[in-house]
């Protein structure tokens, strides 16, 4: 087998990296996808950094079982705290991509002036988000906003109705984020909910989605070092550490079709 045909690794705390995931199917059709939603420790915007940490690394190792060529870290508040434990374990096996980088990158070709992003308490406790972006942008004024309910609501499936919009109003309406002219959404999560983030600021804020950002850099990525898989893509894989109806209802959602979910316990 060439190592172009071996697949991408994805994974997440639940639902939310299938944004990225989709994305990925769209920018790179002829990759294959591990996918891992670890739905028994969700949502990890709650966990201690320490903790987060031990679940990414244990998930890097089940998607290395499936030969990897790339992990990609699906999720923010993993992002911001293993993504350095992760390169510095596994950087010499494998390609390692986080959520966060891209979109500071991307952020910082935009000339925001004044910048917010919302997130877990994680990943805006971390201050990572503030600190990358004052080190590529300087002159954008940046505030940050954790939404810590926005994560277990989406998990639920209170989407598009009166409960989600009340959560989100309270939200957005925080002064913190007062005269923003962008809004990353710092939760992979949170672009299944972007329509309604973007109503709330009568869509002059530009609301910007990690999930395509991330997926074009991903292809720069394989691109450079050679590893596009030029042959037949395998069957996308979903994992997930413990069954959620919801899980399964929003991934086929996200890919069109019947996929075959399956259960796969890697911490007993």
């Amino acid at each position: 087998m060439e190592t172009g045909n071996r697949p991408i690794g994805v994974f997440d705390s639940g639902v939310g990296g299938l944004t990225v995931a989709q994305a990925i199917r769209q920018i790179l059709p002829g990759e294959q996808i591990v996918y891992f939603g670890d739905t028994a420790h969700l949502p990890y915007g709650d966990k201690s950094e320490e903790a987060i940490r031990g679940y990414s690394g244990k998930i890097t190792e089940f998607l290395l079982g499936y030969d990897a060529k790339v992990v990609l870290i699906a999720c923010n508040s993993a992002s911001a705290s293993a993504y350095e434990a992760l390169l510095a374990e596994y950087g010499n096996r494998v390609i390692i991509l986080d959520v966060i980088n891209p979109v500071v990158e991307y952020c910082a070709s935009r000339n925001f002036q004044r910048l917010g992003v919302i997130g877990t308490k994680v990943t805006v406790n971390s201050g990572t988000y503030t600190r990358k972006l004052k080190e590529a942008s300087p002159t954008t004024s940046v505030v940050s906003l954790a939404t810590p309910l926005l994560v277990p609501m989406i998990e639920e499936g209170f989407i598009f109705d009166d409960i989600s919009n009340a959560i989100i109003r309270t939200y957005l309406s925080d002064q913190k984020l007062n005269d923003i002219d962008g809004l990353i959404l710092g939760c992979t999560h949170y672009p299944i909910i972007r329509n309604q983030i973007s109503k709330f600021f009568n869509f002059s804020v530009e609301v910007v989605d990690s999930a395509r950002i991330v997926a074009v850099r991903l292809r720069e990525i394989l691109e450079e070092h050679n590893l596009v898989n030029r042959g037949k893509p395998g069957e996308d894989l979903f994992f997930v550490s413990d069954f959620t109806d919801y899980f399964e209802k929003i991934a086929r959602m996200f890919f069109e079709s019947s996929i075959n979910l399956r259960r796969a316990d890697i911490w007993s």
